[in-house]
């Protein structure tokens, strides 16, 4: 005999059904001797007739097994579960080998079918077991219906035998393992039965069993239906990547980008388009959309599985039109998403509206197609369009769940960005508002300068500069940060630029300007700070850095004073480069602290540039890198300034600043001395007169001849005045620049003010009629007193 006989029972039949064999575990078994049943047929043994698949097996010569009831000698019923197995004697004659497992309870005459037989029958989930040659023992209904045969065909026979082909054949691998090892194995599978639009998934437990040894005895299989499971889970994974992917900046297209980006890499889409309405690509507030009306939408972003995207689809930045009626237009509308094949009469109308967009379809097998409305807060953003083409399986409603899941998330993205760009558009345009329009034209120095605000994600910053033309034809250059970003932080830099004009014109020297300055950012801190705002911000957040510098064309002298602001570059004229030691101060709004003014002399042409930190720290380097930097790009300074700005950003700007940038260059000049005159007059009335003469008779010389009589009275007014109200050491000085201006200055620190004169008051008139004559006038602190000036417009002609 050829075959493995198992421990149990083993008998051997011949073809016609006669016991030849009866082994110990049979007369165990059935309590029968061999002596009493060899030579006898086997069916005097059987209580019912075999199953018609095992007879049909018998008939074929094919092995069979199944579950058999036999007759104990003592009349009770046993049910056992038999193996046949064809074998061939010496001489080629047909012998059946019959072999089994003494079950727990073997004999169950006028029994019910053991607990355990009904328990497996009646499991709520799939479960088959298994012996230690992983043939099949018994499967429960839900386990054949899985299987997708009767257990009656199946019983006997190992997963292999049953099936060779996948997974079966991974299933029989996992089996054996489970036998040889006695360990459990947990092992998941996916797959979609035919007509099945979602793919199923099943979680496998094959447990090993074990007798009270622990030696292995069989196996069973447990099968649960995890499609639900699996649905969440791959729903909340495409999720939990829109969530951390989308919305990475405050920038609206790149917003739609991330969202096509997430749902064709996770495998949810082959092909995505963010359509956005024209006012949200632009920051504005959208509207209602308006009832029979075509609306037009702007193409963001789009993304494909494909090298690129197909050629007909509308590049990002270009138009879409949804004309009254259309498929689009409609799922705006109703503001639900929708999903549709390409039979559908609404979505083939759409299609054929554009043949661009039909080719489209027919060229890539486009099979599936959903339309989410883009919403957020109630308000209609866009719309986005899925797609699919390589992925055979068309949406489903578990899709279309997801892809509005996603939009929503993504829509919300898509508005604080859009509401961003919006302020941010608004605290630029404010800060533009804010900043010199245009520079005036100055005779003691020539200025260009670059303003660049922060990046696209980033809040408008607070940076500021100006040029102040100021009296004696001198000029204040002012360069400064508020700490903070947008609007709160552009209106305030608005309200100090506009105080640092107000005090340059009453001619504050540069420490004194800084210490008002100070006073005043302390005051709106207190006033107007994160604290009464409401805000989480620590207290002092209403803070500046400041650069106040003033220069004298005359003299070649520059007095600056900073606070906590950068140091200026000084280019020589023969290309030297150094930042000035200038004492730093503290930041604005600090309190507590003086501010110190430093003077120094200016050659002619020299070149002075002004920045705030902003343009130091770009990202990739730390400011003393940055301050290399900027010594080498002004090391050779073009002719031209504007081509010394465009070198200095090219050399320490990559790309967008992360901060706002500032940069001011001031190429210095020197006044002609040919036009500024000046004496020194002693206290003596008589000095009056002779200042009279003396200036009429420069301006003869200059040929302003029609300036001598307004000239004649403003001098005598303010030496009168200096001689009465000041003291030693009294100066006239006369300047012929834009315009004609008129200088006293005198030993007294007393600021003079205009007052209106009553009729029997003999004084009190002359400022009154300085300020008649003159076009400006005004008096500022000097080192020694003060000095009383005033302009006169040149003759025309001049």
């Amino acid at each position: 005999m050829q075959g493995r006989v198992p421990e149990d029972l083993a008998v051997v039949v011949d073809a016609g059904g006669v016991i030849m064999v009866w082994s110990d575990g049979a007369r165990r078994l059935l309590g029968h001797e061999p002596a009493d049943l060899v030579g006898r047929p086997v069916t005097d043994l059987l209580t019912t007739d075999l199953p018609e698949s095992t007879r049909r097996h018998v008939a074929e010569g094919r092995p069979w097994s199944g579950e058999v009831a036999l007759l104990h000698r003592d009349g009770d019923r046993v049910v056992v579960r038999l193996r046949g197995t064809p074998l061939r004697d010496a001489e080629g004659r047909r012998l059946w080998l019959v072999t089994g497992t003494v079950p727990a309870y073997p004999r169950a005459a006028h029994r019910p079918p053991p607990l355990w037989d009904l328990t497996l029958a009646q499991l709520p989930v799939p479960v088959a077991v298994y012996d230690r040659d992983a043939r099949l023992v018994g499967a429960n209904d839900l386990m054949t219906e899985v299987m997708g045969r009767p257990e009656e065909e199946m019983r006997g026979l190992t997963l292999w035998e049953i099936e060779p082909n996948p997974p079966f054949d991974t299933y029989d691998r996992l089996q054996r393992e489970v036998l040889r090892t006695g360990e459990m194995i947990f092992h998941e599978e996916h797959g979609k039965a035919p007509g099945e639009i979602r793919p199923h998934a099943w979680s496998m437990f094959l447990s090993p069993l074990k007798d009270e040894t622990g030696t292995v005895q069989g196996m069973s299989a447990t099968v649960f239906d995890t499609t639900e499971q699996s649905w969440a889970r791959r729903r909340l994974a495409v999720i939990n990547e829109a969530s951390l992917r989308i919305g990475s900046t405050l920038d609206v297209t790149r917003t739609a980008e991330e969202m096509a980006e997430v749902a064709v890499t996770a495998g949810f889409a082959d092909f995505v388009t963010v359509d956005l309405l024209e006012s949200v690509a632009r920051g504005d507030e959208p509207g209602p959309l308006p009832p029979d009306t075509p609306v037009v939408l702007r193409r963001s972003a789009q993304r494909s599985v494909l090298e690129g995207c197909p050629e007909s689809v509308v590049a990002p930045g270009g138009a879409i039109r949804y004309p009254v009626g259309t498929l689009p237009l409609r799922t705006l509308a109703a503001e639900r998403g929708s999903r549709h094949r390409p039979g559908d009469p609404d979505l083939l109308e759409w299609l054929e509206s554009s043949p661009a967009r039909a080719a489209t379809v027919s060229r890539y097998l486009i099979h599936s197609v959903m339309m989410v409305p883009l919403r957020a807060r109630g308000v209609t953003l866009g719309m986005v369009h899925f797609l699919r083409h390589r992925n055979p399986d068309a949406f489903s409603e578990d899709d279309l769940l997801l892809a509005e899941d996603i939009v929503a998330r993504a829509a919300v993205s898509v508005d604080n960005a859009r509401r961003f760009t919006r302020e941010r558009r608004m605290a630029l345009a404010l800060q533009r508002s804010l900043l010199p329009e245009r520079l005036p034209d100055l005779a003691a120095m020539d200025i260009a300068y670059r303003y660049l605000p922060t990046g696209a994600g980033a809040d408008i910053g607070g940076d500021w500069f100006d040029v102040i033309p100021l009296s004696g034809t001198r000029v204040a250059l002012v360069v400064g940060d508020v700490v903070g970003h947008g609007i709160h932080a552009s209106a305030t830099m608005g309200r100090l630029r506009t105080a640092v004009r107000t005090l340059a014109d009453v001619d504050l020297a540069p420490d004194e300007l800084l210490t008002q300055l100070d006073d005043l950012v302390i005051r709106l801190d207190r006033e107007e700070g994160p604290q009464v705002r409401g805000a989480e911000e620590t207290p002092g957040q209403v803070g500046a850095t400041c650069l106040y510098a003033v220069y004298d064309p005359v003299s070649r002298r520059c007095t600056m004073a900073r606070a906590g602001h950068p140091p200026p570059a000084l280019v020589t004229p023969d290309g030297g480069v150094r930042f000035l030691d200038l004492p730093a101060g503290p930041p604005l709004g600090v309190g507590g602290l003086p501010f110190e003014a430093s003077e120094i002399q200016l050659e002619e042409n020299s070149l002075l540039a002004l920045y705030t930190d902003g343009l130091l720290e770009a990202p990739g380097y730390d400011i003393e890198a940055g301050t290399a930097l900027l010594r080498q790009a002004l090391s050779s300074p073009a002719e031209a300034l504007d081509e010394t700005c465009e070198r200095v950003l090219r050399t320490l700007l990559t790309g967008r600043p992360a901060d706002d940038v500032v940069l001011m260059l001031a190429r210095t000049t020197a006044l002609d001395a040919g036009k500024v005159r000046t004496w020194q007059l002693p206290p003596d009335p008589a000095a009056v007169a002779r200042a009279r003469k003396m200036a009429g008779e420069q301006l003869a010389e200059w040929g302003l001849t029609e300036a001598e009589f307004a000239t004649e009275l403003i001098v005598s007014e303010l030496v009168t005045n200096a001689l009465r109200y000041g003291g030693a050491p009294i100066e006239l000085r006369l300047i012929r620049d834009a315009t004609l201006i008129c200088e006293v200055s005198d030993g007294s620190s007393t600021a003079p003010h205009l007052r209106r004169a009553r009729v029997f008051d003999e004084g009190g008139r002359g400022l009154l009629l300085v300020a008649q004559l003159a076009e400006r006038w005004g008096s500022r602190q000097t080192a020694t007193g003060k000095t009383i000036w005033a302009e006169q417009p040149l003759p025309a002609g001049v």
